[in-house]
Parts: structure tokens; C-alpha cells; sequence
């Protein structure tokens, strides 16, 4: 699907959550930023982390506090083996959950894997007017993500609703401080 070039840009940050994967064999990644040049959003950040709660947790803090980042895409780590913690991760950062996002990703998943649907923990919700999608980590579950969900709520042309104009609203903070050291020793 081809970009509508009267629909605002938005800069998206995207993360990929794996112990297993570099950047060559980050095929989810790559689609997912593929996906939204095409759409013409603008890829602001992209990070590949092991999955680790607190790593996770402190690049997406930073992410929503970013007064520059509409949207944030993650994926991976939100299965049920013992690593994967991205839920836990993220979920205690939202101010609201979008809890169509997961219902509507299991409805639309269940024609390509059936009932094991239920083992996917993908959900979305919103921070500091910043919109966050956490999808599995294999390429065809972004790809049903995207197509089925994310091409057109991140589309400021899609009617009757989207979330472009309130991530549009988000407010400016001073980020640069997080980085400033205090005091004469120069440490943080």
C-alpha cells in the first residue's frame, strides 16, 4: 500500500526485543520500518535489545518523555517463554491501554495460526500522547499487525477515528536534561 501524501507524518521510534537475533536476522525489524517509510512516516530511532525488563523499560521511558517521537512499534518478547517480558516492560509506563489493539490482532491472527492466538500477550496502549504497539516477534504477525491495524490508525486520513491527532498534541518537555551531569565531578 502506497503513502497518502496529504496524510501527516509521524516520527516513529521502533524497537526489536530479542536474545536470539542481530541486526541481519532482525526480519520483523526491517519490515516494520519498511512498512512505515512507505506509509510515510519517518523512522526517528531504531534499537534491537536483549529482553530484559529494565533495558526495555529505559529506552521507552525515554521514548515517551521525547517530545519529537509520536509512536513507538515494538516487537518480540511477548510470548510466554521465561524471557519474554515486554508486557512487563512496558504496560507499567502506559497511562492507558488500547485494549482493541489486542483483541482485534488475536481476531485477525487466528486465520493464519488458529487457536494458538491465545499465547500472543501483543497489546497497545498510549504515555505522554505518545501511541505504543507491542506485536510478537515473528515477520508475518508484524505484517498482520500492520496491514490489518497499524497502516490505517496511524493514518491522519483514516476515518472515522485515528491516533495521529492526539499524539500530535504531545507536550514539549526538556529531554536534554535527563543528560546533564550535577556538580563539579561531572557525574550523573
Amino acid at each position: 500500500m502506497t503513502s497518502n501524501t496529504d496524510a501527516t507524518r509521524l516520527n516513529l521510534a521502533l524497537l526489536t526485543v530479542s536474545d536470539s537475533r542481530g541486526p541481519s536476522e532482525d526480519t520483523s525489524g526491517q519490515y516494520l520500518e519498511d512498512q512505515m517509510l512507505e506509509a510515510g512516516h519517518t523512522l526517528y530511532a531504531r534499537r534491537l535489545l536483549p529482553d530484559d525488563v529494565y533495558l526495555i523499560r529505559a529506552l521507552v521511558s525515554r521514548w515517551i518523555a521525547d517530545p519529537d517521537i509520536h509512536g513507538i512499534l515494538i516487537t518480540g518478547g511477548t510470548g510466554f517463554s521465561e524471557r519474554d517480558s515486554t508486557p512487563e516492560a512496558v504496560r507499567p509506563l502506559l497511562d492507558k491501554t488500547i485494549e482493541g489493539f489486542g483483541e482485534e490482532f488475536r481476531r485477525l491472527s487466528a486465520a493464519d495460526i488458529s487457536s494458538s492466538t491465545v499465547q500472543s500477550r501483543a497489546f497497545g496502549g498510549l504515555a505522554n500522547h505518545t501511541v505504543i504497539f507491542c506485536l510478537p516477534g515473528s515477520t508475518g504477525a508484524c505484517r498482520t499487525g500492520w496491514e490489518g491495524i497499524l497502516l490505517s490508525q496511524l493514518d491522519s486520513a483514516h476515518q472515522p477515528c485515528n491516533f495521529c491527532g492526539l499524539v500530535l498534541r504531545k507536550p514539549e518537555r526538556q529531554i536534554h536534561r535527563l543528560d546533564e551531569p550535577v556538580g563539579e565531578s561531572g557525574h550523573y
